[in-house]
């Protein structure tokens, strides 16, 4: 495939007509909420409960409900400022880290973060029709496949980021990074199918890595040749609660990937809590409760196939970003199901 600047460019603006459909959802205040505490003047995400981190994670969180709401100045502000700070990368792809004392900590990317980000622009392209939203989202989805898809006996995976993730006898990965919504889109706007072929083995080792009592995916999980297994903390909780989240979202959700899930929550319903993890070697499961954002993807994953009457928890302000941006998604996913 010819890079971007040898495409033509009506092949390029036509592109944003066939994304899937990104409307605007009833929450507005939420998101206005979400400004006012997590998103600062010069168009930083903070995590202020965290030394008052950005990650490219965040940014990119904030890109896309930026577009969701029909925001373009503040998606202007937030973009500027991932561009200036944090894409600083000879590939197009961008630290994940940055704090307000010292900049970039760490210039490996992480691939959620990149996923985000050029997701959120390829909406922002679809809403504004800005070529320049539309040519930075290609660049990123290109150093994506180039530089982060590996081929193993379980078919393509991705990288979580470009380097310390794989050795000559083994890849880690994290399922919570394929992002399904967005690499349908990424199928459309960089045609290879590599990007259909990265959500098939997904899919298929979603089904495959089902660890402990209930059968859950790890955070981490470690591919060898031959086998999967649990890798780092060995739980299921922080990351691969977006696992279900983005399989509603993308359309690929069915009764055999998400049962497990539901299993899993159905399990703690009588406690009104549910654990914000649980141990897939013993068992055992955190104390305290999840945040609001775990709550609402339980709750659109046991309302699964019927989203009609799910009552979406409402968010206040001690909440962290990740738990209102889990939300917002939620709501989004929520949404683009009851259409």
């Amino acid at each position: 495939m010819k890079s971007l600047l040898l495409r033509p460019l009506l092949q390029l603006l036509s592109i944003g007509f066939v994304l899937a459909s990104f409307s605007v959802s009833a929450t507005t205040e939420e998101w206005s909420q979400f400004k006012q505490i997590y998103i600062q003047d010069n168009g930083r995400v903070t995590d202020i409960f965290n030394n008052q981190q950005t990650h490219s994670e965040g940014q990119g969180m904030g890109m896309l409900m930026a577009a969701q709401y029909e925001d373009l100045p503040t998606f202007e502000l937030i973009w500027g400022w991932t561009q200036e700070n944090l894409q600083k990368r000879e590939d197009k792809l961008f630290a994940w880290s940055w704090y307000p004392t010292s900049g970039i900590s760490d210039m490996n990317n992480a691939s959620d973060g990149d996923i985000l980000i050029a997701w959120g622009l390829l909406k922002a392209y679809k809403k504004w029709h800005s070529p320049r939203y539309l040519k930075a989202a290609l660049e990123i989805c290109e150093s994506i496949r180039t530089k982060l898809l590996r081929k193993t006996t379980y078919g393509i995976v991705l990288l979580p980021g470009s380097v310390g993730f794989e050795t000559s006898k083994d890849i880690t990965i994290n399922l919570s990074y394929w992002i399904f919504p967005a690499f349908n889109d990424f199928a459309k706007l960089d045609p290879f199918p590599d990007w259909q072929d990265l959500s098939q083995t997904g899919l298929d080792l979603i089904k495959k890595a089902k660890f402990g009592k209930w059968g859950l995916p790890p955070n981490w999980l470690l591919i060898t040749n031959n086998s999967l297994r649990p890798s780092k903390d060995f739980r299921f909780g922080y990351d691969a609660v977006r696992i279900p989240l983005y399989l509603i979202w993308g359309n690929q959700a069915n009764d055999s990937n998400l049962k497990n899930f539901q299993d899993f929550w159905k399990s703690f319903q009588n406690q009104k809590r549910i654990p914000s993890w649980t141990n897939l070697q013993n068992n055992d499961v955190g104390e305290y409760n999840a945040g609001i954002g775990f709550h609402n993807i339980s709750k659109l994953v046991l309302g699964y196939p019927d989203y009609k009457n799910i009552d979406i928890i409402g968010l206040v302000n001690t909440n962290s970003y990740y738990s209102y941006m889990l939300t917002l998604f939620t709501e989004s996913a929520l949404e683009e199901q009851n259409k």
